[in-house]
């Protein structure tokens, strides 16, 4: 009676290192289906660390089946589309940029720099230039080429909606120009996929006026060779002038190129205005929300939106043949989705 049993638990064992983890010797007796599936859960920016666990580590980080996994649990459907039509598609690639159905113009608005929010917003809407601002970072991103007053920013004196910023990008009573080309390869696009598939780039950009102004305002659009020169196809416009006594709206310019044939690497975003009624100041065409878009056109592929995405079911998955790098998952599974 009273006697304390002489069985005693034995204590958990004190790893000393983190290569001593039981956890980790488990993961490696794991086949690589299992382990792909693991890792793909994994965020992207950490995946680089993953790599360097093990040469088996790295070779399945570095495989696009883990990638494909990743855009499939995602529902990126523009991704399928394109997938399901190219061969080899480049999934690291795709998922990292996202290059498709986003703008691809650098500070479209104005809103650009960052100490943007040090700027101060004066009566009129103009923004003044503090001690750690300046016109420069407005502008970042844009080459430009003042005339009369030069550029400058304001708050937009009409809503534009669905718009990325408030914000504006105002002329003068010279023309003022300013540019910028898009390198489609550095956006996430491959050559092969352009020069074959040729994806609809749509371009749009909003101009407007000052009701006591008339103003003027000008667009050209070009598709570049590699060479940044060569013009494989142009879209251009001069509106009718604004004229003075307006309601202020924005009034939007848009095109969409299709058919330009191989060889596009480059699109250069160019556009203009100035006042027709020569005042000081910036009185000038007020110019927002420029954007290149590009779609994917695969409309016989297209999801509805309101269909269950089939991709996120566990038992859909098949990694032993995913991991075979001809596996089209996309196009195995296109008799599921009706």
């Amino acid at each position: 009676m009273g006697q304390q049993s002489s069985h005693q638990e034995e204590p958990l064992p004190k790893y000393t290192s983190f290569s001593d983890n039981i956890y980790i010797k488990d993961l490696d007796q794991l086949p690589d289906e299992v382990l792909l599936l693991i890792l793909s859960y994994v965020p992207a920016r950490d995946l680089d660390y993953c790599r360097c666990v093990s040469r088996r580590w790295k070779c399945l980080v570095d495989s696009p089946t883990i990638w494909r996994i990743k855009c499939q649990r995602m529902n990126r459907r523009d991704v399928l589309h394109v997938a399901d039509m190219c061969q080899n598609t480049p999934w690291k690639r795709l998922y990292m940029a996202k290059p498709f159905s986003r703008n691809l113009v650098l500070n479209p608005c104005g809103s650009g720099g960052p100490f943007v929010n040090y700027a101060v917003m004066g009566r009129n809407g103009r923004i003044f230039c503090g001690k750690d601002i300046s016109t420069t970072k407005l502008l970042q991103h844009w080459d430009i080429k003042n005339g009369g007053d030069g550029w400058a920013v304001e708050r937009s004196r009409v809503a534009l909606e669905d718009g990325e910023s408030p914000t504006c990008f105002v002329t003068s009573y010279g023309w003022c120009e300013k540019q910028q080309i898009i390198d489609l390869v550095k956006e996430g696009l491959w050559e092969h996929f352009l020069d074959v598939h040729q994806p609809p780039i749509c371009i749009s950009d909003w101009y407007g006026g000052r009701h006591d102004c008339g103003c003027v305002y000008s667009l050209k659009v070009q598709l570049l060779a590699v060479d940044k020169i060569a013009v494989l196809q142009e879209f251009a416009i001069t509106p009718d002038p604004i004229p003075q006594w307006n309601d202020e709206k924005y009034t939007q310019v848009s095109h969409e190129f299709r058919g330009y044939g191989p060889g596009v690497r480059y699109v250069k975003f160019m556009h203009k205005g100035k006042d027709s009624q020569f005042w000081k100041g910036r009185y000038g065409a007020r110019i927002t929300n420029s954007s290149v878009i590009i779609k994917t056109s695969f409309k016989k592929f297209l999801l509805k939106l309101n269909q269950p995405n089939p991709y996120i079911k566990a038992q859909n998955y098949d990694y032993k043949k995913m991991l075979n790098p001809n596996y089209n998952s996309f196009s195995n599974n296109k008799d599921k989705l009706h």
